[in-house]
């Protein structure tokens, strides 16, 4: 199927390329080729607040009075927050509870709880925040863009004093953006390189805490200002010093080979050769039995995957890895308004971070596959949704390809509704 897109395409969101780079630059004290092969998925990178754009620090994205707004004045509710203490999760239903009239949802943060566990030394971690607060939405927008990959951010509220978790590994890479006080770190290498999220520390507990015990190839200090990327697998600690820290962990859920694996046997299911039973009576716990029917089940699936065809893998790993990444947030109310107020001098751009196909659709249509649905537009359409998405601002009455401004109203309008562009 020959693709529409125009440069840039492919799926990526048309955006400035200097805003991802800004993002990547703040987390990062080497140019992004130098991260990308020495660092990405191999190794740590300790960058110093002194080696980072100016104006430096993270308060901007996330402070101490911003956690105190969202944990006091938002109506915060799980699993929005955890809270843990001495390597254990404090069950929810001890810092949880109604809202009072008009709020009975049992599951709503409690302040006057909350200060109690943290007061006592417990580590509060606020979750999903690139969902929850605007700033920390569009940095792991833009961060995201630069990476090609989907982000989550989660903040760390630890007393002095105090560690949250024992030592373990995460199975995704991570930026840490020491944000408040200071935060003393001890690194070692992976006991397993590379983990998937279901090769958790969980089950090479005894591993990790021997492990911990060694010398560490990574001991450092966090202080305000401070970046630390850590791969996936890499064994870690972190205990506040002589006051309270706070620091933002951007969890980069990166796609593996695995996942290709994983959907490349989802369509396996459509060789009849390995969908075939085993004979009759196989002695399943018999190595003799089974032998020769591994033997025909590795030559099926060697036969399959040779003739396996790269655009159906692409569209299973796309159904998997857009919706993780949600594109920027829109204004529903102003959306609508523009929308009864349209006109041919309205201008427009492409909502940001929306990652997007356009590819023909039978002899007469082309079909803009989004995140979560695919919109089907008569072909004239082709050169103006085109124009939109490259990411410039578009006046409505110089879309190209249109008869008259009436078909580009209708056009403008249809895009608006289905939240593909945005008033400018």
């Amino acid at each position: 199927m020959t693709h529409l897109d125009p440069p840039g395409g492919h799926g990526r969101p048309a955006v400035p390329s200097a805003t991802g780079a800004a993002a990547l630059a703040r987390c990062v004290s080497v140019e992004p080729a130098k991260f990308a092969a020495a660092h990405w998925g191999h190794t740590p990178l300790l960058s110093r607040a002194a080696e980072l754009p100016d104006p430096p620090g993270f308060t901007d994205l996330f402070s101490p009075a911003d956690a105190d707004e969202l944990l006091s004045r938002r109506g915060l509710r799980t699993p929005f927050l955890r809270i843990a203490k001495d390597g254990q999760l404090v069950p929810a239903a001890r810092w949880t509870g109604g809202g009072g009239a008009g709020a009975e949802i049992g599951d709503q943060v409690l302040d006057e709880r909350v200060l109690e566990q943290y007061a006592g030394g417990a580590t509060l971690v606020l979750q999903g925040l690139h969902r929850l607060w605007p700033p920390l939405v569009d940095f792991a927008r833009d961060l995201g863009l630069a990476l090609g990959q989907p982000l989550q951010v989660n903040a760390y509220l630890t007393p002095a004093g105090n560690q949250g978790f024992a030592t373990h590994y995460d199975t995704h890479d991570v930026f840490v953006l020491q944000v408040d006080g200071r935060k003393h770190w001890r690194i070692h290498p992976p006991l397993l390189p590379d983990p998937l999220e279901k090769q958790t520390w969980g089950g090479r507990a005894d591993e990790v805490s021997a492990t911990a015990q060694g010398p560490a190839a990574l001991d450092v200090v966090l202080a305000p200002g401070d970046a630390l990327y850590l791969p996936r697998g890499w064994l870690h600690s972190a205990q506040a010093q002589e006051a309270s820290s706070l620091h933002l962990t951007v969890g980069i859920r990166a796609l593996t080979r695995y996942a290709l694996v994983e959907e490349l046997l989802a369509l396996a299911a459509e060789d009849r050769r390995l969908r075939a039973s085993l004979p009759f009576g196989t002695d399943v716990a018999d190595p003799d039995a089974i032998e020769p029917e591994l033997t025909e089940t590795v030559e099926a699936l060697r036969d399959w995957l040779l003739r396996a065809d790269p655009a159906a893998v692409a569209a299973r790993l796309r159904q998997r890895a857009w919706p993780a990444a949600r594109p920027a947030p829109i204004r529903p109310l102003a959306q609508a308004n523009a929308l009864a107020t349209l006109d041919a001098d309205t201008r427009l751009a492409l909502r940001p971070g929306l990652r997007w196909q356009l590819v023909p659709h039978g002899p007469d249509t082309v079909a803009l596959r989004l995140f979560d649905r695919t919109i089907t537009l008569p072909a004239d359409c082709g050169p103006a949704v085109r124009a939109l998405l490259t990411g410039a601002v578009t006046r409505v009455g110089d879309l190209p390809g249109l008869p008259d401004d009436a078909d580009r109203i209708t056009l403008a309008r249809r895009l608006l509704r289905e939240a593909v562009v945005v008033p400018t």
